[in-house]
């Protein structure tokens, strides 16, 4: 299961936000009204998302600043409660490409054979901190602490908690020592209050805690942590096709890929201001924007790839973290996932 669940999803209210877009399901999405207004002539391209914001930026800019369009495409982004869910509309035929966490898209290959191909790569780095909780920041200052203590995390199984597994590991730390709690997604009053020694979260929970005190163990989010918690980039975000229309679409992709590098190269210039102004309103509703936009200039160059190339080494990190987090199995291949002939490798 991704990070990007549905209740961290902030997807746009909508008369259309409840729709049945899959072959006996349903699954909880928004179009927003004149999405795709004012683009290219032509076919509509679905793309869905799961709706986190700092997932869906890329495609945001690449919407709003009009990169899809000057690529001559019509791109129709469909806002899902969670990853999973975009992984499962595309899956059942209800759009064209998911965008998702590699993870979602590694579970539903090797747990169920999806037949899907990922071809770009939007996202390099896991949405998560590891941070303490206030009263624990002078206790615990290193991954290994966390032995004996109890860890917030939003569900067993989780991506969060596959990945604080993982970092348990490479930090040579017993994890049958660690208590997990499940506590969804929103652990910041728990983690402020002292009700749990640490926790994993996402922004703007983390800026918060930092700001009432607590200790940031790994930082995820930021290259330098990642490079030297977890070896490397940590391949996140990226877009699929269903493999049985790749061969058709190849000339889409193509195109397609080029307006969202685009927009990964526009987005490295922008201010957090900017970056803001091209998230639909709908989706910052009740969002702090000026810390937001804070929190994007500053994260931006780490989260966001110069290029939509897909690294088999980053790749492998977040393979190897689902086997050690028992979400798929230890001789578990993603062997084909993978197509590099649309963006190169």
């Amino acid at each position: 299961m991704s990070c990007c669940d549905e209740t961290t999803a902030r997807v746009p209210s909508t008369d259309m936000s409840r729709r049945s877009i899959l072959k006996g399901a349903t699954v909880v999405a928004a179009v927003l009204p004149g999405a795709s207004r004012g683009q290219a002539q032509g076919p509509t391209i679905k793309l869905a998302y799961c709706s986190q914001l700092l997932c869906g930026v890329p495609y945001e800019v690449a919407r709003s600043g009009g990169h899809f369009k000057n690529h001559g495409l019509n791109v129709e982004l469909v806002y899902t409660r969670g990853g999973s869910a975009a992984m499962q509309a595309l899956i059942g035929g209800a759009v064209d490409y998911g965008a998702t966490s590699l993870d979602v898209a590694i579970t539903a290959f090797a747990n169920v054979h999806a037949d899907i191909r990922r071809f770009a790569v939007t996202g390099q780095l896991p949405l998560f901190a590891v941070v303490t909780a206030p009263r624990t920041a002078s206790q615990i200052s290193a991954i290994k602490d966390l032995e004996g203590r109890t860890v917030g995390v939003s569900g067993l199984g989780n991506a969060d908690h596959a990945l604080t597994l993982y970092l348990l590991k490479l930090a040579n730390a017993d994890a049958s020592k660690v208590k997990f709690a499940i506590m969804g997604v929103n652990l910041l009053e728990a983690l402020r209050q002292g009700q749990i020694d640490a926790g994993l979260v996402q922004e703007p929970a983390l800026t918060l805690l930092q700001k009432s005190g607590g200790r940031v163990l790994v930082n995820a989010m930021d290259l330098e942590d990642a490079r030297r918690y977890l070896g490397g980039t940590y391949e996140f975000m990226g877009v699929a096709v269903r493999g049985k229309e790749f061969e058709q679409r190849r000339p889409e992709m193509v195109t397609l890929a080029k307006a969202l590098a685009d927009a990964l190269k526009a987005l490295r210039t922008m201010s957090g201001d900017d970056l803001i102004a091209a998230l639909p309103k709908e989706m910052t509703t009740g969002l702090d924007t000026k810390e937001f936009a804070d929190i994007l200039a500053r994260r931006r160059d780490s989260l966001y790839p110069e290029t939509l190339t897909i690294d088999p080494a980053a790749a492998n990190r977040v393979v190897q973290s689902l086997i050690v987090g028992g979400l798929i199995k230890s001789d578990a291949s993603i062997a084909g996932l993978h197509d590099t002939s649309i963006v190169g490798s």
